[in-house]
């Protein structure tokens, strides 16, 4: 850390303990002077639009101050929430929903299949991040059963139910994200923006009784979270990896592992064609699939961990590594430049006139790969897989930019990108035919008809577990599909581990695979966070 970096954060941490940045702030004091049942935490990241599940919040983590229908326990299986039960149809398009009758907001007032209506009714009219374009109607039956109509069978759709917190209909308006109301296991008292938020148990919270009846968010840079750990001030602290290596007296380090994942996504077409922007399409290089095959067998995954991550990840050979619909046959072996040489050759590249980069026919075995220019770990790895792969005769320039500048070049050149969701339609965005050029989903525009109906047929499945056999086929069925035993559409790089500093007495329960760090994943178990003497 720069001395210069490491007293701005010291002086944003005086200030904090000075009461200056908020003069309504109660955690002013050494995290030890406050009651044993209240909490600090640094996750660093504020959700900009606010605490409205409708616009995104509780997606990527516990929301906290609403309840969701369904839930995923530390095991990933989908367990009862708010439901009591739910049930769907033979042609798998109508999803019935029975919920408790013991809930309530924490204004007192019920929570009724009336608010998981409006709850859905909204998020489907807003342009909301929940995409529910595949639902014909939400109907409340009675006071606990509701109905959701599909279009067309969707086994995923079991996540929307898993991941949207129910708002209600009466005290819903346009200052609900700064003021939220829920039956979560926590209730809203205050956010300061910027800052912090405070939040406080919810006494009429029908689930487990969180041991902690405070707890506050402190929206701290990376440097400044873990000055804070130093002076004692938070209870635990998000860290990146650069930070791991330092120790705190009285604090531990926690490692979670997850599908937090960054690869790098190929043009998968030739050149030649333009998006309805005019950004170019296809890539003449990439498209050739020894050269997206050779590279994703040369990548030393390992040492990309060691040296970037310091030694905190996991090698990702898909997007969807170690979770239920993971196909483990995608695991390929890697740092075989002596295989992905032999590849290039019988593919027909020769280093024809003696600079170092392969040719084939008037073609040199070159193209740039994108990273987002503000993020230090995309650009660390970006690097150091050019430097891998230039060994083989394949010269990849390294170009960091605005995802404003990304936007323009991802579809005719490679980018550095991360994924990570416990929500298996995700493969289907990123690989679908359907999805090609679609925001950032399929940018390089793969096609492959097989994996195309294996996605069809896990989402008509009737249940998650039904659709499994297919979501692992269209990774790789023993002949095709998506992984780089198959078509190689992406060079899937590493998963990135969470890192906490913590209180050595903290526990955090048994933290369920993470996913893309946008929230706060950690908090997903959050009401069984404890002191543990």
């Amino acid at each position: 850390m720069k001395y210069g970096r490491y007293m701005v954060a010291l002086l944003a941490i005086s200030l904090l303990l000075a009461g200056c940045f908020s003069p309504k702030s109660s955690q002013t004091s050494k995290s030890e002077d406050k009651p044993k049942d209240e909490l600090v935490l640094a996750f660093g990241s504020e959700p900009e639009t606010g605490f409205d599940p409708i616009t995104g919040w509780g997606r990527y983590g516990s929301p906290l101050f609403q309840s969701t229908l369904l839930k995923r326990d530390d095991k990933l299986n989908i367990v009862n929430d708010l439901a009591e039960s739910y049930d769907v149809s033979s042609d798998g398009k109508t999803w019935t929903v029975t919920l408790r009758d013991d809930v309530t907001f924490s204004d007192g007032e019920p929570l009724t299949a009336e608010d998981v209506q409006f709850t859905f009714e909204k998020a489907a009219t807003s342009g909301s991040i929940v995409d529910l374009n595949n639902v014909e109607k939400v109907e409340a039956v009675d006071a606990t059963t509701v109905k959701f109509m599909l279009k067309e069978a969707q086994s995923t759709f079991v996540n929307n139910l898993v991941a949207t917190g129910i708002v209600p209909k009466h005290a819903y308006n346009e200052t609900y994200a700064e003021n939220p109301i829920g039956s979560g296991p926590y209730q809203f008292v205050q956010w300061d923006k910027g800052q912090q938020l405070i939040v406080q148990a919810n006494p009429s919270y029908y689930g487990k009784e969180p041991y902690f009846k405070k707890i506050t968010f402190l929206f701290l840079s990376e440097d400044a979270a873990f000055a804070a750990a130093q002076a004692g001030t938070v209870d635990l602290a998000a860290i990146p990896a650069a930070f791991s290596k330092k120790e705190i007296p009285g604090m531990k380090l926690e490692a979670v592992k997850t599908v937090d994942n960054r690869g790098i996504v190929f043009p998968f077409v030739k050149s030649g064609e333009l998006t309805e922007d005019g950004y170019p399409i296809g890539n003449d290089v990439t498209a050739d699939p020894a050269i997206r095959h050779a590279i994703d067998q040369a990548v030393d995954r390992q040492a990309l961990i060691d040296g970037v991550l310091e030694g905190y990840g996991s090698p990702a050979y898909t997007s969807v590594d170690g979770l239920p619909w993971w196909n483990p046959e995608t695991v390929i072996e890697d740092a075989d430049l002596d295989g992905a040489r032999q590849l290039l050759e019988e593919a027909g590249w020769k280093d024809t006139d003696g600079d170092g980069i392969l040719e084939k026919g008037s073609l040199k075995a070159e193209f740039s790969l994108y990273y987002l220019a503000s993020d230090s770990v995309r650009q660390s790895l970006a690097i150091a897989v050019a430097d891998m792969i230039k060994p083989l005769g394949i010269n990849i320039k390294v170009e960091g930019g605005s995802w404003d500048v990304i936007g323009q070049k991802m579809y005719s050149e490679a980018v550095l990108m991360g994924w990570g969701s416990h929500d298996p339609h995700e493969l289907y965005n990123i690989y679908s035919s359907e999805n090609a050029g679609i925001e950032y989903y399929n940018t390089g525009f793969y096609q492959n008809e097989t994996v195309d109906e294996y996605f069809k047929k896990a989402l008509q499945a009737n249940s998650e577990a039904e659709a499994i056999e297919f979501w692992q086929k269209a990774q790789w069925d023993g002949t095709t599909g998506l992984s780089g035993k198959g078509d190689a559409a992406w060079a899937w790089l590493v998963n990135i581990d969470h890192l906490y500093i913590m209180k050595e007495n903290l526990d955090i329960g048994e933290q369920r695979i993470h996913v893309h760090g946008h929230g706060w994943p950690a908090t997903d178990n959050i009401a069984e966070w404890k002191w543990s003497n």
